[in-house]
């Protein structure tokens, strides 16, 4: 799990070269992975201080460091 955990983190990573600021809804459609999958990547990339997340009313926007 780890592995796919890793690999889902480099196509967050890619995600966000390429659109900029999203809110996590969007980054959930635009990766097309499981949702919780999408969460540990996240947090590992958040967790490395390569990611900031900021709370936007119900949502959340997630953009590279």
């Amino acid at each position: 799990m780890i592995t796919e955990i890793g690999i889902v983190a480099g196509e967050i990573w890619n995600s966000l070269e390429k659109l900029g600021e999203v809110s996590f809804d969007e980054l959930i459609k635009e990766i097309k992975r499981p949702k919780d999958i999408i969460c540990m990547s996240l947090g590992w990339l958040a967790r490395e201080g390569h990611v900031l997340l900021k709370k936007d009313g119900d949502d959340y926007k997630i953009r590279l460091r």
